[in-house]
């Protein structure tokens, strides 16, 4: 878990950055913050553990405050237990996710990365829903390593891993309820479906899932990395906040719908599937004189006088719209 976590900050830059790290309990995060406490007491700096109360289950709060008092244990004498309220569209898992990664964000010191315990065995069930939601490759490329403010340094770590760590250093990680229960699609995937595979496959799923979403998220960052300077190229040149058709449509579709999404997440629109992106690419690449398209939270892409434009509400939505 140490050398995981040296080498995770060595390669990022990060070596020197105060530290924050979130601690449901568990066995990854516990390790995880077991680490980063010996990496302070032997190198410097500062930590800040991060226990976040999601309200859930029956006596929650007392796990909280266990889990921080097992943070105080390690060392680490800046402690806080973040209570949330869970709620909104998506399901439970998504809403307490969301719920989560903003208390985390407003809890972090100023310029502090929060470390995360998702593990090998995580990013092999993410790279599976991915797989199965038919997500593409953005999705299969599974979990950065570095996603400011997010750090995974354990994503080359097993489960197994993370347990024995606990158990050399003596502690009792909390066993969550919500990891047993079958009614989570995650929970289903590694107590049903990888095992599975593994059985059909002789072994080493996981190794092999994560080990592809290391590959893809290779492929996904170059291919990003081209589809920045064809957007580069194809801003208007009288309106910054146009793209120019006829530029974009010089490039492969999927170029032109990673330049795409990153204009339309500048444009304000969030919550992207692979149906719009490709909807929005039809007004580039299958022009026909076809009215505007609707993006979730009330935009319309529309096409006009040879240049895309995010607009609001129903305006540019009318068939034969004059592209000039």
């Amino acid at each position: 878990m140490r050398r995981e976590l040296r080498r995770f900050l060595e390669a990022t830059g990060l070596a020197a950055a105060p530290l924050a790290v979130a601690c449901s309990g568990g066995a990854d995060s516990l390790a995880l913050a077991a680490a980063a406490a010996h990496r302070v007491a032997r190198a410097g700096g500062s930590l800040r553990g991060l226990v976040v109360d999601h309200g859930l289950q029956d006596g929650s709060a007392e796990v909280a405050r266990w889990a921080a008092e097992q943070l105080e244990r390690l060392g680490v004498g800046d402690v806080e237990v973040l209570p949330v309220r869970v709620g909104g569209s998506g399901g439970v898992e998504a809403a307490a996710r969301r719920a989560r990664y903003a208390a985390l964000q407003r809890a972090r010191p100023r310029g502090a990365p929060v470390l995360l315990g998702h593990t090998q065995d995580d990013q092999a069930e993410t790279v599976l829903l991915g797989l199965g939601r038919g997500s593409g490759a953005r999705s299969l490329a599974g979990m950065r390593a570095w996603d400011e403010p997010w750090a995974r340094p354990l994503l080359g770590a097993t489960r197994e891993t993370t347990a024995r760590a606990c158990a050399e250093l003596g502690l009792e990680p909390w066993q969550d309820p919500h990891n047993s229960d079958a009614r989570f699609t995650r929970v289903r995937l590694r107590s049903e479906v990888l095992p599975l595979l593994d059985e059909v496959l002789q072994g080493g799923v996981a190794t092999a899932l994560a080990r592809t979403a290391r590959q893809l998220r290779e492929d996904v960052d170059a291919l990003d990395e081209v589809a920045t300077g064809v957007l580069a190229r194809s801003r208007s040149a009288e309106d910054p906040a146009e793209l120019d058709a006829a530029a974009l449509a010089e490039h492969p579709p999927a170029i032109r719908r990673r330049a795409l999404r990153t204009w339309l997440l500048e444009r304000g629109v969030a919550e992207l599937s692979d149906a719009h992106l490709r909807a929005s690419d039809a007004l580039v690449g299958d022009w026909r004189g076809q009215g505007g398209h609707a993006l979730p939270g009330g935009f319309v892409l529309a096409r006009r006088r040879g240049r895309l434009r995010v607009e609001r509400g129903g305006r540019g939505t009318r068939r034969g719209l004059s592209d000039g």
